[in-house]
């Protein structure tokens, strides 16, 4: 399997040490999370796209079911990491809370398309490591904005920056986004804006030196075209 790094974000987190995000789309992806932490994985970018979703840690051959989900109905399998893990089906990102060292290993995702048909397995390597945040030390520079319209019309957003520690926010037209909108981890430096959202899109990047503001303003993605919007 081809190892495929995955976007890391790392950010003081409120009530379990530190959260990290990560983009598990690409198949194998290595995704970093901190001991006692809490993880996202984004596994796709709309679950409700999908007639059903398996996802289980271990290979096909002695492999732990964790989740399952048909026609928009997703399952927690009854394994030891139950009460830790949620699903956000609008955003295709799965949670670990609380994390532990036995968490870390390969994760499988299986999708199958609204005819029943398998679009075939998807691989990530989850790594759980102890970490010792330190305090940033280089100044956040000016923050470029890159876009990319996916293949239903959504829109997946960059934003980079270089500099120690850097936390990102994101508003449009003035509205942070939320949810519904975006990742519910929104302040990573890479987002998906759902089907005909448009207008004025502000990344926010900073640490506890400084912080910086870019902005551009978006037209929709038309459905059904792969190409890039900004440079």
């Amino acid at each position: 399997m081809e190892a495929v790094l995955g976007l890391l974000v790392i950010s003081a987190g409120v009530s379990h040490g530190l959260v990290t995000s990560c983009d598990a789309i690409q198949n194998g992806s290595q995704c970093y999370g901190a001991l006692g932490g809490t993880v996202y994985l984004q596994l796709v970018t709309d679950a409700t796209r999908y007639d059903a979703l398996s996802f289980w840690k271990g290979s096909t051959g002695a492999k732990t079911g964790i989740l399952k989900m048909r026609m928009d109905k997703w399952v927690i399998r009854d394994t030891p990491i139950k009460d830790r893990v949620h699903f956000f089906i609008n955003n295709g990102t799965f949670r670990l809370n609380n994390t532990r060292r036995n968490d870390s290993g390969e994760y499988l995702l299986e999708k199958h398309e609204s005819d029943g048909r398998s679009s075939g397995i998807r691989g990530l390597q989850l790594f759980i490591e102890v970490t010792y945040p330190s305090s940033p030390t280089a100044p956040v520079s000016s923050p470029q904005l890159s876009s990319e319209c996916q293949s239903h019309g959504e829109m997946r957003v960059s934003c980079s920056s270089e500099g120690d520690g850097p936390q990102y926010s994101w508003t449009l037209n003035g509205q942070t986004l939320n949810d519904t909108d975006a990742p519910p981890y929104n302040m990573t430096n890479t987002i998906t804006l759902k089907k005909g959202l448009s207008g004025d899109l502000t990344c926010t990047v900073r640490n506890n030196i400084n912080s910086d503001t870019v902005s551009r303003r978006i037209s929709h993605c038309p459905g059904n075209l792969l190409f890039n919007l900004l440079c």
